[in-house]
């Protein structure tokens, strides 16, 4: 088979025998499975030649470097390899610079090149020889742009008897820049090949011609590349009177040449590669969508390998210790994909993400079991360096998994996971069981409201979890903060209130301290307003802690009182509950509707004797303290306001019937009747 394709440029007579020198190049070729972060190389690669196009007159450039666009290729490594890439890549560069005596030095150069890079895949080798050229090349013009102020670079500069006016150089230099240019686009090519996730799906005929492309590609680059530092080499020591128009011609029709040649591979290559890559993604995608409406197999590596499917063989990375994971660390393991934008949450959001999750005091018991990984997903096909820098921020502190180069990933992989679980940029946890079936589609508000009690995050744990709860002081605190939990397991009447009226707030403290000064034991805690702007609850919050007037939340809780409410909310609809028909979410909904005029919830414990008043209407009821506060001793304190509320709350028989599970303190507290409003009397039933 021909490995240069059906155009004429490659039939002409100077290059019959070029089938030949690949199948000799072929020979060369026994990768060992080193694995090396190509794009990110050849992104710092890029930045030295970007900042090497200077004007070809000794004056510094205004082009400022920004250090930050390249901090995350500082430590790149190839994995496998007992070599340093810093050592490969310096005695590449060594040997660029060498000039070998005899009439075809420069294939010889280059087959050379190409045995010493063996072990290495094709684009591991394109970006070490971009690298090390880029290095002769970047060394070169820094010299040159720090010479008129640098007494240590004009120094270096005589030493090496470089040329001080390069003017007549400009064609031979613009022409090096076009072949550059090139030589990076082959590459680019040769590394999205190479990403692509070709053990996923079969494309024989189309993977075959296309390698037949990248063999061609890599040969013509690499000599390309060892022209280009011939160049960069004849300079030094060159006499004023080589420094002629006709030699920069020849030099400059020369390079011209190897354009036209590279020009001419990278556009076959190109639509080679476009043609695999849009065919595998077809077949990835609908393989995706199949295999997750198949019957579960026996673990999860199968799914999970196509939803990671990277040419990385460490997909994974644990954001605590930074260490590389494959996938066989999630084997048989509950995983949760935590599907966002690159700026993943609002932070209060994430904070209390974590500490449902990671901090939750049940985590400990299901550590091991289950695992959430995020998969940020860019906003376009390419990730911009904002998106890198903010996805390497969050990676480095969460106590979870994450994808470690998301922007390697197949689109295939993203547009299934759109499709699939109808992902439109809102964050999505999506939950695979050990077996990697999908159990739910969206668990993120099951996992704020719940946090590690929801294990294992299943649609059918979520139902089990609602039907095992009813309203009580309980299930609205939560464990968002300890104090409060301490008194509703200590079963005390709790008074949870907000309001964003300064005036409102002292007016009802006032009369609740006017009620407890008459023996009513009842704990009071401010948790602020939906609705408020930040700054107007931190001034309420530090006045009522400077006045010492009740207990309140902080203010990152009050966040967290708020987000877990809406959570409930959302998660009750989605069950396709409404208002209607559902007493939690009736209750739920009315706190997060509540106006700005004030409001407060009584109860305490797991009691669901609990009420809920707004501003003008709780004011009137403690008014009227006096003519039903006798029964704070037989109903408890919410029972006795509930009295003043509906006249039909009177202690006596009630007639109705309900079966409530168990729950500690219910025996010695008293359940009102959710349709009558009077105390039922207790019987236990034993199963």
């Amino acid at each position: 088979m021909s490995f240069l394709g059906s155009d004429p440029f490659w039939r002409s007579p100077l290059y019959l025998d070029e089938d030949i020198q690949i199948k000799k190049l072929l020979l060369t070729h026994d990768p060992d499975g080193r694995c090396l972060d190509s794009e990110l190389l050849l992104r710092a690669i890029q930045f030295i030649i970007l900042y090497s196009e200077v004007p070809l007159t000794p004056l510094v450039s205004d082009l400022q470097f920004d250090a930050m666009a390249i901090s995350d290729e500082s430590n790149i490594e190839a994995t496998g390899s007992q070599e340093p890439l810093g050592h490969v890549i310096y005695k590449i560069s060594l040997l660029m610079r060498c000039k070998w005596p005899g009439e075809d030095d420069l294939h010889m150069r280059t087959m050379f090149l190409f045995d010493l890079l063996g072990k290495y895949k094709w684009d591991a080798k394109m970006v070490i020889v971009l690298a090390a050229f880029a290095t002769n090349y970047g060394e070169f013009w820094l010299l040159r742009e720090l010479c008129p102020h640098n007494p240590l670079a004009v120094s270096v500069a005589m030493l090496k008897q470089l040329p001080n006016d390069l003017s007549t150089l400009k064609p031979r230099f613009k022409a090096l820049n076009f072949l550059v240019k090139n030589m990076v686009d082959v590459t680019k090519c040769i590394i999205k090949f190479e990403g692509l996730p070709l053990s996923h799906v079969e494309l024989d005929k189309e993977v075959d011609v296309t390698k037949s492309y990248i063999y061609a590609s890599a040969y013509w680059v690499t000599r390309s590349a060892l022209a280009c530092s011939s160049l960069i080499t004849d300079l030094i020591a060159m006499k004023p009177e080589q420094v002629n128009l006709d030699s920069t011609i020849i030099a400059t029709w020369e390079l011209l040449s190897l354009v036209c040649r590279s020009s001419s591979i990278w556009s076959h290559l190109r639509q080679q590669v476009d043609l695999c890559h849009e065919q595998i993604e077809r077949k990835l995608c609908q393989k995706l969508l199949e295999l997750f409406k198949e019957s579960p197999s026996i673990n999860n590596q199968e799914v999970l390998h196509m939803l990671f499917a990277s040419k990385d063989a460490l997909p994974l990375k644990d954001c605590s210790s930074q260490a590389k994971l494959g996938v066989s660390e999630l084997e048989n393991k509950v995983v949760v994909l935590l599907i966002s934008k690159p700026e993943l949450l609002p932070i209060e959001e994430l904070l209390f993400l974590v500490q449902q999750t990671y901090d939750h005091p049940l985590n400990k018991n299901y550590k091991g079991n289950y695992e959430i990984v995020w998969f940020p997903i860019s906003y376009s096909d390419t990730w911009t360096d904002d998106e890198v820098r903010c996805f390497n921020f969050f990676s480095n502190y969460l106590p979870w998994y994450s994808i470690r180069q998301p922007w390697l990933h197949s689109s295939a992989v993203v547009n299934s996971m759109k499709q699939a679980w109808n992902y439109k940029g809102e964050p999505l946890m999506v939950v695979l069981d050990s077996r990697g079936m999908v159990t739910n589609s969206n668990a993120i508000d099951m996992v704020i409201s719940w946090g590690a009690w929801a294990y294992p995050f299943s649609a059918s744990r979520e139902e089990q979890l609602w039907e095992e709860q009813n309203w009580t002081m309980q299930l609205l605190i939560d464990n968002i903060d300890p104090l409060l939990a301490s008194w509703v397991e200590e079963n005390r009447d709790l008074c949870v209130y907000g309001s964003e009226n300064q005036e409102w707030i002292r007016e009802f403290i006032s009369k609740m301290k006017e009620i407890k000064s008459t023996g009513v034991q009842l704990e009071m805690v401010y948790a602020g307003n939906r609705n408020r702007p930040d700054d107007h609850v931190k001034n309420i919050l530090a006045s009522i802690a400077e006045e010492k007037l009740t207990g309140s939340l902080s203010f990152t809780t009050t966040q967290f009182f708020w987000l877990r409410l809406g959570s409930m909310r959302r998660s009750k609809l989605r069950l396709r509950k409404t208002a209607g028909n559902d007493h939690i979410l009736d209750e739920v909904s009315a706190l997060l509707d509540f106006s700005d005029s004030g409001w407060a919830v009584i109860g305490k414990g797991s009691s669901t004797d609990i009420v809920q008043l707004q501003g003008k209407e709780l004011m009137q009821r403690l008014n009227l303290f006096s003519q039903w506060g006798n029964n704070v001793a037989k109903l408890g304190f919410s029972g006795a306001i509930r009295s003043a509320l509906e006249p039909s709350s009177l202690p006596g028989p009630c007639s109705h019937s309900t079966v409530i599970p168990y729950a500690e303190g219910l025996i010695e507290g008293t359940v009102i009747c959710e349709k009558c409003k009077r105390p039922m009397k207790k019987f236990f039933v034993y199963e």
